[in-house]
């Protein structure tokens, strides 16, 4: 089983720790960017940043799925934010889609994303014994 550790000397955090040692044999997943869109491709959530954490939320628990894993399983989420997004929108609608999971985690703010009037884009790295 994965163990997700919190260091004696680095911060602790309620909603991160701070790495996660992988057991030998368990299979990686890795799940590229998942922005806010439908099946067909159209964006959710227009200027809503929660609406969009949302869907992107839900399309990464779909991608885990195809992979046999949930959100409990992942050991790393990045998450990009655009610039002006605010955070405190944005997490609380993350933090209820991760139902108390804390992986580690790196968040980062970019001018823009490839998808037009995308504010929030996340991708995983999740591990499963097989």
């Amino acid at each position: 089983m994965t163990q997700l550790l919190r260091p004696e000397g680095l911060v602790r955090s309620p909603a991160f720790a701070q790495l996660a040692v992988v057991p030998p044999g368990a299979t990686t997943i890795y799940v590229g960017g998942q922005n806010a869109v439908d099946a067909t491709g159209e964006l959710v959530g227009g200027t809503d940043v929660a609406a969009q954490v949302e869907r992107v939320m839900a399309n990464l628990k779909t991608a885990l799925a195809a992979g046999g894993a949930t959100v409990q399983d992942v050991v790393m989420l990045t998450i990009l934010l655009v610039e002006d997004v605010d955070l405190a929108q944005a997490y609380p609608a993350a933090a209820a889609a991760l139902a108390g999971a804390t992986p580690p985690v790196t968040v980062q703010r970019v001018a823009g994303l490839a998808m037009p009037g995308a504010l929030v884009e996340v991708s995983a790295i999740a591990a499963v014994a097989r």
